[in-house]
């Protein structure tokens, strides 16, 4: 083999790559998209993509005990805990926001109160 033919064979393994490589990426975001209701109550999806990407059997072993243990602690799933989260802190921002208005209404009838007084005591 002559090495034009040599660095012809390695450009076009190397353009196969960069071609698998689109690939990957393109069915993984098709799936993503197509799967995303099934992916919340898939229970392993989480170690299993922590195996798969660092190859780190203790890591995804890990994962998935400690999710399990939080599930069973508060019998929540790590979303759902997040979510809850979330939604008290909207809450309360709600609560404040209320007991804001009422404090304003409620210097706002002392300021009347005493300025009626006021305007008694001057007459």
């Amino acid at each position: 083999m002559n090495t034009f033919s040599l660095e012809l064979s390695i450009q076009v393994l190397k353009n196969i790559k960069i071609i698998m490589n689109k690939k990957k990426i393109i069915i993984g975001l098709f799936l993503l998209c197509i799967l995303n209701g099934c992916a919340q109550s898939t229970a392993l999806l989480g170690p299993a993509y922590t195996l798969v990407s660092t190859g780190n059997v203790y890591q995804a072993g890990f994962s998935y005990g400690s999710s399990k243990a939080v599930k069973k602690m508060t019998g929540k799933t790590a979303t759902e805990n997040i979510k809850s989260l979330v939604g008290n802190e909207n809450i309360v921002s709600e609560k404040k926001e209320k007991k804001k208005k009422e404090f304003i209404v409620l210097v706002k009838n002392n300021i009347a109160k005493a300025s009626r007084v006021l305007n008694l005591a001057n007459q």
